[in-house]
């Protein structure tokens, strides 16, 4: 009789390499320290940067929307799920990221693959950095249209393939603003211009730069001022904003295209009112109370430059995405288990979320952590990174 015993061997295999990893239990909410296992963490891999997640504004706005609208649509968009709150806060969102217009997607990652799936066709080219989210290679093997994958962040390879693509109809530049997992920033200003040079679209995914970058945290095109050059804006709602979904801003006609030919967008119930409230608290908070950026930002560079004096590699991080980088999978894995031992919840990151030899320990630290929470954190790195000779 047929089975999963294939799957079995190959999770067997996981498991033998130090791999395999349960899913870990949250008792608490999502704050600087968080419950695992009944023991109070500093928490480490969060992406809630600016501490939105329990933000006691997102919170009211939330339990208000549920009290007035329900706690669901019980449609897709386009058939009966458009609430009148959709569209103020799509309006809203587009003001705010300074486009022509804006339309919400279920998460980052089906917004990623809606627009590219549904833009593009057999007459065009897609020209993708290597490093991109799984979202955005995704969307791309669920297109007809050619691709060429540049070497990360590399502008002469970039403009050879601007050069050997000449003969497409719409060549679609695509880059991550943030890379989520080295932490550093994509040569926006570069890539534009090369795109300028040839007449290409420009797409960037700003997921880990929303709320991070830019005034007021609007993204990596207004923290380089190439506002009105870059053709399609991709962000999540998850992280720094501390809810949930994802949203495509540009010009009207992309997000009317969007509506009727995007397939996550048609087939995917909309968002409950206690989502979209909160993401539109989330912008008034960003607007009104900025200074958690700038504490973002401080504790960043206060724990990046610790663990840096401790020799560990960090990469070519310049966000507050630090990633401890050990290159052994095993190892990271061992050092993530004994840094909770210690006190601090800070996930291992292996192949195939990262290349074989760049196995990780992935930080992200925010606004909520207080100063003595990273210091405890940095304490605890020093003491399992010599115990496991990772820094001597």
């Amino acid at each position: 009789m047929a089975d999963f015993s294939y799957l079995q061997a190959e999770m067997e295999n996981w498991k033998k390499d130090g791999t395999f990893r349960p899913l870990t239990e949250l008792e608490s909410d999502q704050g600087a320290k968080v419950k695992i296992r009944g023991k109070e963490v500093i928490q480490l891999s969060s992406n809630n940067y600016l501490g939105l997640t329990i933000h006691p504004r997102m919170k009211k706005a939330a339990l208000e929307a549920v009290e007035t609208f329900g706690a669901g649509t019980g449609s897709v968009r386009t058939i009966a799920g458009t609430f009148s709150m959709h569209e103020a806060f799509e309006k809203r969102l587009a003001e705010f990221k300074h486009t022509e217009a804006a339309l919400v997607f279920q998460s980052g990652f089906t917004a990623n693959v809606g627009v590219i799936a549904s833009i593009l066709t057999e007459q065009d080219v897609v020209i993708s950095d290597e490093l991109n989210h799984a979202s955005i290679i995704d969307g791309i093997r669920l297109t007809k249209a050619a691709r060429r994958i540049y070497k990360h962040s590399d502008m002469n390879d970039l403009e050879k393939a601007l050069q050997e693509t000449q003969n497409y109809r719409v060549r679609l530049v695509i880059t991550d603003g943030v890379f989520s997992m080295d932490g550093d920033i994509a040569p926006l200003p570069d890539i534009v211009e090369l795109a300028e040079k040839y007449d290409a679209l420009v797409m960037v995914d700003d997921a880990h730069a929303s709320g991070v970058l830019g005034k007021n945290g609007r993204g990596t095109v207004d923290h380089f001022g190439l506002h009105g050059r870059v053709h399609i804006q991709v962000g999540t709602l998850s992280k720094a904003i501390g809810v949930l979904g994802g949203y495509v801003a540009g010009p009207q006609v992309l997000r009317d295209y969007l509506i009727h030919r995007a397939r996550p967008f048609l087939f995917s119930t909309s968002h409950p009112p206690a989502v979209t409230a909160a993401c539109e608290a989330a912008i008034d908070i960003l607007l009104e109370e900025p200074e958690l950026i700038e504490r973002l930002w401080s504790n960043a560079r206060f724990f990046k430059e610790g663990l840096e004096r401790l020799g560990f590699e960090t990469g070519n991080s310049e966000t507050p995405i630090t990633p401890v980088i050990v290159g052994e999978d095993a190892l990271a894995m061992r050092l993530s288990d004994e840094l909770f031992a210690e006190g601090v919840y800070a996930q291992g990151i292996a192949y195939p979320t990262v290349a074989k030899g760049k196995a990780r320990v992935r930080t992200i630290v925010t606004a909520a952590h207080s100063q003595e929470d990273l210091e405890l954190a940095l304490q605890a790195f020093e003491k399992v990174g010599k115990k496991l000779g990772v820094i001597s």
